[in-house]
């Protein structure tokens, strides 16, 4: 009867080995992809910073100036000025629609006693 209990436990502590030595395993291939993910996400700022700085540097204030006078023909653009803008009480919104009738009451057929 003891040798069958130290089978069993001999096979027990293999298969948790076993277990052990999958999960160690299945652990680091995570860890790994949670490193390449990182890698990839610093890349991506990288480039997002690289691309906000170009974006700064092509809409510089003169640097448009610039082209919109280049392209005064073709595109006759021309400086903005505070008196263009308007007030918010200006501006003429459309009016609020109608509510449809639902539930309609014909009141030609009603008598003065009849309450409704």
């Amino acid at each position: 009867m003891k040798s069958v209990l130290y089978v069993l436990t001999a096979l027990g502590v293999i298969g948790l080995a076993f277990w052990a030595y999958r999960e160690n395993y299945a652990t680091q291939a995570a860890l790994n992809q949670t490193e390449n993910l990182h890698r990839e996400i610093r890349s991506s700022h990288a480039r997002l910073a690289v691309l906000r700085a170009e974006w700064a540097f092509q809409n510089r204030p003169d640097r448009l100036r610039d082209l919109a006078e280049i392209n005064y023909e073709r595109l006759q653009l021309l400086p903005l000025h505070p008196d263009q803008f308007g007030q918010v009480d200006e501006i003429g919104y459309p009016p609020a629609p109608l509510l449809p009738i639902t539930d309609g009451v014909d009141v030609s057929t009603m008598n003065a006693e009849d309450p409704l």
